[in-house]
């Protein structure tokens, strides 16, 4: 099996990390997949390379390399409602976004099944971050925690409309002081081409709300990003705009910026 992530570490005080990124498969599963399930539709595409820039500034990345079709690192591990009232896309997911079967007739993962990849892959990944963060506070008295993620624009049965361009979240700021979530709005002002909402359709996952403590000095910021912001279109095969990626980068560099520039 290959390694469940890819770990970069970084000296500065704010770890990126990228639950949604991977498009691994263990052996066999692809098999037992529907041919639409088996393009991964839900992947946070090109994390990597949107934050390719972050260890220039020092920041550290966790970027996970299995799907998140095999076991979703943003949902805690006993798959409790992150937003009630809401379609729940699970701990193991059944369904693609669109709501489409990911698996073949009788090919549904059993809970047994789910377990072993709790312990395969989720807790891993969740131990290298308690682990960093431990770290970082241990050298700078506070850590920051920014989790990654992107999503198509238009998914009707996960939220009505069109999704702003960028979608902080900090659990209502609970997740992070509000001095922090505050300069990260203010410097999404400056930028005329994009919308942004803090707290709104997303609020931040598993990651944001069980790591976020800043009563303890650990911060935690989601940020979701619409796909319009650097695809070409949000259909198979996902292409990538150059032109809107780099465009993209740059913003993303400043609020990172605004992390690094953050004191307790």
């Amino acid at each position: 099996m290959e390694a469940v992530y890819s770990f970069t570490p970084g000296d500065a005080p704010v770890l990126v990390t990228l639950p949604h990124a991977g498009q691994l498969l263990p052996a066999g599963l692809a098999n037992r997949m529907t041919a639409h399930g088996a393009t991964l539709p839900d992947t946070d595409w090109y994390m990597e390379t949107l934050y390719a820039f972050a260890q220039d500034l020092g920041i550290g990345v966790l970027r996970a390399n299995y799907s998140r079709y095999v076991v979703d690192l943003n949902r805690g591990a006993d798959d409790g409602i992150l937003y009630p009232g809401r379609p729940s896309t699970g701990l193991v997911p059944h369904l693609t976004f669109s709501g489409l079967p990911i698996y073949q007739d009788d090919q549904i993962p059993g809970e047994q099944e789910v377990a072993e990849r709790t312990s395969l892959f989720w807790k891993p990944y969740h131990a290298r971050i308690e682990q960093e963060l431990a770290r970082l506070k241990d050298k700078w008295g506070w850590a920051i925690l920014w989790d990654g993620h992107s999503i198509a624009s238009k998914i009707p049965r996960l939220f009505e409309g069109v999704l702003p361009d960028l979608n902080f979240g900090t659990n209502m700021g609970a997740s992070c002081a509000s001095e922090l979530a505050q300069a990260l709005v203010a410097q999404a002002g400056t930028l005329p081409h994009y919308t942004h909402v803090l707290d709104g359709r997303f609020k931040g996952g598993y990651t944001t709300r069980h790591y976020g403590r800043p009563d303890q000095h650990i911060h935690a910021v989601q940020l979701e990003l619409a796909q319009t912001t650097y695809l070409e279109n949000e259909n198979d095969p996902w292409p990538l705009n150059t032109s809107k990626t780099e465009i993209l980068k740059q913003a993303l560099a400043q609020f990172l910026k605004c992390a690094l520039a953050f004191r307790p």
